[in-house]
């Protein structure tokens, strides 16, 4: 069964500094009906101007995965990291006990859009931890490319939790498929582009609850990006 969340349903705050949907609960956004989907806590689409970010906040007993679409985003951490994430990067972020970080938009010009993405951790005090990997377009091309995973596979980051995240970079009619073990669950969320999931269309923002699924197929209508997960 598939049940779709349509972007324009999300929850939308413009800050004039950052335009951000919130597929989930979050912050200002309440909605009982929207506040996670199994370990799948917060799907944060943002575009944050030149020049502007998050200052310093503090994150406990959460995994934190930030995908950027666009543009770049400069970390700073209590850990000690520094880094930029930029199209292709995917960093984790493990929460655990306590951390500190902000996210920056360097450039003087443009904005920069990603997504922030965060699963619940299988146990709560963790150490904290941090890590990230480039993932180049033609690893994505015409595939589902492992990008996080519980047990590092086919060098994605490791994410404490029974949990798959992978992208797809997709032409026009161009497929990928999604086989499901017993008792797992999915979701789908479009970056860019139109999608046919099965019987259901999907465009740019919009995502996708699949619930004991055998499989998934998803053909790209136009040239598309996606990010599909693999739940417990």
């Amino acid at each position: 069964m598939i049940t779709v969340r349509k972007s324009q349903d999300r929850g939308h705050f413009d800050h004039g500094w950052l335009n951000t949907y919130h597929t989930f609960s979050f912050g200002e956004y309440r909605d009982a009906d929207h506040r996670g989907f199994r370990s799948l806590r917060v799907l944060n689409e943002d575009r944050v101007d030149a020049g502007q970010g998050f200052g310093a906040h503090p994150h406990q007993d959460m995994e934190i995965v930030t995908y950027v679409v666009a543009g770049a985003l400069q970390h700073r951490d209590s850990l000690g990291n520094t880094s930029t994430i930029r199209p292709g990067d995917v960093q984790r972020m493990t929460a655990g006990t306590g951390v500190t970080h902000s996210e920056y938009n360097p450039s003087e010009t443009e904005a920069v859009h990603l997504l922030q993405i965060w699963l619940f951790p299988e146990s709560r005090g963790l150490t904290p931890g941090y890590e990230q990997r480039h993932f180049a377009d033609d690893e994505k091309r015409g595939r589902l490319r492992l990008l996080a995973s519980r047990d590092g596979a086919d060098g994605s980051v490791v994410m404490h939790q029974d949990a798959r995240l992978y992208a797809a970079l997709l032409t026009t009619g161009e497929a990928v498929e999604h086989a499901f073990a017993a008792g797992r669950y999915g979701w789908l969320q479009v970056v860019r582009g139109t999608v046919q999931a099965d019987e259901v269309e999907l465009s740019a923002g919009d995502g996708a609850a699949i619930a004991e699924p055998a499989g998934l197929n998803i053909v790209a209508v136009d040239e598309a990006e996606i990010l599909m997960f693999d739940l417990a």
